[in-house]
C-alpha cells in the first residue's frame, strides 16, 4: 500500500509542477496518466485480495 500513496503523491506533484511551470503542460498529462494507473492498480489489488476460497 504505501507504493500506492507513493505514487498518488509523485502524480500530484508532476500535475502541480506541470500546471505552475509555463511549457511543462506534458508534466500535468504524465501526472494523470500516473494517477490513472496506480488508482486502476489499487482496484485491481483491492477486487483480487477481496475474494476467498470455499471450502
Amino acid at each position: 500500500m504505501t507504493a500506492v500513496l507513493l505514487f498518488v503523491i509523485v502524480a500530484l506533484l508532476l500535475g502541480i509542477i506541470g500546471v505552475l511551470v509555463s511549457g511543462l503542460a506534458y508534466l500535468w498529462i504524465v501526472g494523470i496518466v500516473v494517477l490513472v494507473a496506480d488508482l486502476a492498480y489499487a482496484a485491481w489489488r483491492w477486487r483480487r485480495s477481496g475474494r476467498r476460497p470455499v471450502r
